[in-house]
């Protein structure tokens, strides 16, 4: 009989809602190549999160080298559980390997439409690439951000190391990934860009 009743309480006992996620899709950049895992910049978003007391996980999916075709085969494994903000940085290595900014748009467009199909609020973040690419190339590469973000009406961040790129003293020695100060710079412009969606989202939980 107890064990009854023990199993009729358990069940009339709703359980705890999962908290929300938001999930970072990138590359080395998000994953914090050459940093410590707590520097990379997800970790310092879940870190304002936190501070606000706030419910939100953050998922930092980034993988270094990975390219918009390799994060599009991901998104299955990311998906698995539910996404409720997906933050997609990606592009860089497409750039910097010289692939078709034709098939970078593809893909990033792909990633964009599943996110909204499984209910997720997509931000995109632009990339830019250095002057020796060119002109034509680098303008058909940078342009295909804002024109993904207005065709799909998602969130545009223009330029995610805007103020950190092309400054020494916000890069590692290789000139492309940001060291700490570069990377806390970098947590502020998302964290600008997020902070009224995570907002919005958390009051009408």
């Amino acid at each position: 009989m107890w064990s009854f009743l023990v199993a009729s309480v358990m069940l009339a006992t709703p359980a705890p809602a999962e908290a929300p996620r938001l999930v970072f899709l990138g590359d080395s950049l998000t994953a914090g190549y050459g940093l410590d895992a707590r520097e990379a910049f997800p970790a310092l978003i879940q870190e304002r999160i936190k501070a606000k007391g706030w419910t939100w996980t953050v998922v930092n999916a980034g993988v270094s080298g990975d390219t918009t075709a390799g994060a599009l085969r991901r998104l299955d494994r990311i998906f698995r559980r539910k996404v409720d903000v997906l933050f997609v940085c990606l592009g860089a290595n497409d750039g910097l390997r010289g692939l078709p900014p034709e098939a970078s748009e593809r893909n990033l467009r792909a990633i964009v439409a599943r996110g909204k199909r499984d209910g997720a609020q997509v931000v995109l973040a632009g990339m830019r690439l250095p002057e020796n690419y060119g002109p034509d190339y680098r303008a058909r590469f940078e342009a295909m951000y804002a024109r993904i973000a207005r065709q799909e009406r998602v969130l545009l961040l223009p330029f995610l190391l805007e103020e950190v790129a092309l400054h020494p003293e916000l890069n590692q020695n290789d000139g492309i990934h940001p060291n700490a100060e570069g990377t806390r710079r970098v947590a502020g412009r998302v964290w600008s860009t997020v902070e009224p969606i995570l907002e919005r989202r958390q009051r009408g939980r």
